[in-house]
């Protein structure tokens, strides 16, 4: 989730230049040389039984293709404070859905690490204030509904999708190695997302793409299709889903940091304050609690 953060700060400088479909394309392009050798199954792996199949596909369309176009989308709509309170409440969403779908008891530690990192970003995500929030918000939407709140409506169904990600990525875990998962997730991506990267790849003159920014383009594809996943769902064979659902609090965290560090941002009081409730909320979750005495 640090490396997601760090990720998508930088990758501020490749929407200037790309058209987001063709960005897409073009990371899972590069994401699947990088991993084509990924796809064999190893000696001790079980076959694919067509549930599972069912399941590598769900992920890839729910964790990379839906999420991304919800996301887009919604931050179109409404205004980026609003995005980030409606993010926020990820964690939370994560430990439903683990509880209903794979039977998961939330303990106090759990719950108290998801209140902690959705008061966290929330108070941080208040404080994110930026010209959008001044200007006024044209409210007329489709079907009479306003489009602030079409837009948060997206950016929650984003949230839906990046939970059922964590949640059936535990489950596939449970079958599969973390190096095939992320390459056959991989490859219905870039397959899902071609027709748009093609649409997009026609009418854009490659020519005057930079050589920096080429080589940050293959930083975000390794990072985004390889590394990240490949990380996550090491992580979710040891991890119970609802406890990993708090990790994700490490996104705008570490974004922050990017663009403190390295963007010039500023970071206010308030922020710290954030920041430093979400930390704790992750430090509650992730403590190992009393054995008990034989």
């Amino acid at each position: 989730m640090s490396l997601v953060g760090s990720y998508v700060a930088l990758s501020k400088p490749l929407v200037l230049v790309f058209p987001v479909f063709l960005l897409a394309w073009l990371r899972f392009g590069i994401g699947g040389v990088a991993m084509g050798h990924w796809l064999r199954k190893p000696a001790g792996e079980p076959a694919i039984t067509p549930r599972t199949r069912w399941l590598l596909f769900l992920e890839s369309f729910l964790g990379n293709f839906l999420f991304s176009i919800c996301m887009l989308f919604g931050v179109s709509l409404t205004t980026a404070v609003a995005a980030g309170v409606v993010m926020s409440s990820i964690p939370a969403v994560v430990a439903v859905l683990s509880w209903i779908f794979l039977r998961e008891r939330i303990g106090w530690r759990s719950a108290a690490g998801i209140a902690c990192a959705a008061i966290g970003i929330g108070l941080f995500s208040l404080q994110k204030v930026d010209s959008a929030t001044a200007a006024v918000a044209d409210t007329s939407g489709p079907w009479g509904i306003s489009r602030t709140l079409l837009g948060n409506l997206l950016v929650f169904a984003a949230v839906v999708c990046e939970a059922s990600y964590v949640v059936i990525g535990k489950h596939l875990t449970q079958g599969l190695g973390p190096k095939r998962i992320s390459a056959i997730i991989n490859l219905w991506g870039f397959a899902l997302v071609t027709p748009l990267g093609l649409w997009a790849a026609w009418q854009f003159d490659f020519s005057g793409v930079s050589l920096p920014v080429w080589a940050l383009l293959v930083f975000y594809g390794l990072a985004a299709s390889v590394w990240t996943v490949w990380l996550w769902m090491t992580g979710l064979k040891a991890v119970p889903a609802s406890q990993a659902g708090v990790f994700t609090v490490m996104l705008p965290i570490s974004a922050a940091a990017i663009g403190v560090l390295f963007m010039g941002e500023r970071l206010t009081a308030l922020q710290a304050v954030a920041f430093g409730i979400a930390l704790l909320g992750l430090v509650l979750a992730t403590l190992p609690g009393r054995r008990a005495q034989p």
